[in-house]
């Protein structure tokens, strides 16, 4: 078992029915060093942020997972799944990690896009997941393999080990994003989740010619539950859980984006963690 520092106490901490030796936690904006805009906790180095800042805020989530290495990734909302092994680097190109290693602890960042953490019933391993629509929907839309689809996939690595998992043995959290009321898109993206999941179209309201408002963290339980995944927790919709509506709490490119007249958005970047603690 490893020391950890207490969490932040605005900090989210999984609700949900996961071994003793899964640990989990989903960071706010509260805690942190970094000055307005990315006040105060920013974890994303690629914000314009202070580099000592985001070094300084990194290092108080790092005291607070403890000596459990935080491993970051380079997401650019794709399907590509990295499997951390003790000598993985940060930086791999990818949205989602996977691990059955106790000494690492796999990391996500979002400011609007969803987190998504998944557990082996059985606690032997864990996963983080970053999931914006595009990742979501899958590179090639309508092709119905999203990121969600490649994580699965990705649980046939531990076949080889003799620890196959079937879908009513893994558990899934999600986590804070922008919400169903806020969420608003085009055509192309109802078009590429219904073209191969024509059911999604119920989780898209028509606002107007050629746009919606879309319910993601709905649209991700959809795709697990296709998958028969079945065990899951954290994000319902409801307002508490919304990004964008909530600016004391949680960064929001979408909300902020053209504060600084470039519209790349002031913003920072949260981080949903999970590790094995044993």
């Amino acid at each position: 078992m490893t020391e950890t520092a207490a969490f932040h106490p605005d900090w989210l901490v999984p609700q949900w029915p996961v071994p003793g030796s899964v640990k989990a936690v989903f960071t706010t904006r509260a805690g942190g060093v970094s000055a307005a805009p990315f006040d105060t906790l920013n974890l994303g180095s690629h914000v314009g942020d202070m580099p000592e800042s985001v070094a300084g805020n990194r290092a108080v989530l790092q005291r607070a997972v403890g000596t459990r290495r935080l491993v970051f990734l380079n997401q650019v909302h794709g399907t590509q799944v990295a499997l951390l092994e003790p000598n993985s680097l940060d930086a791999q190109e990818a949205d989602a990690c996977l691990t059955h290693h106790s000494m690492l602890a796999c990391t996500v960042m979002v400011a609007d896009c969803l987190p998504m953490l998944l557990a082996g019933q059985n606690g032997s391993w864990v996963a983080a997941v970053h999931a914006g629509w595009r990742g979501l929907a899958g590179e090639q839309h309508g092709s119905g393999q999203g990121i969600v689809e490649s994580v699965y996939k990705s649980f046939g690595a531990f076949a080889q080990s003799g620890q196959a998992y079937t879908a009513t043995k893994i558990i899934a959290w999600l986590g804070p994003c922008i919400g169903p009321a806020a969420f608003e898109v085009g055509e192309e993206v109802k078009a590429a989740f219904c073209a191969a999941h024509p059911e999604s179209a119920n989780l898209f309201v028509r606002t107007g010619p050629g746009k919606y408002l879309a319910d993601l963290a709905a649209l991700a339980r959809q795709r697990l539950q296709a998958l028969g995944i079945t065990q899951i927790y954290g994000n319902d919709g409801s307002p508490p859980w919304c990004t964008v509506g909530n600016p004391s709490r949680f960064f929001s490119h979408r909300r902020d984006a053209g504060v600084t007249g470039n519209g790349v958005g002031a913003t920072g970047r949260m981080a949903a963690c999970i590790w094995l603690d044993r």
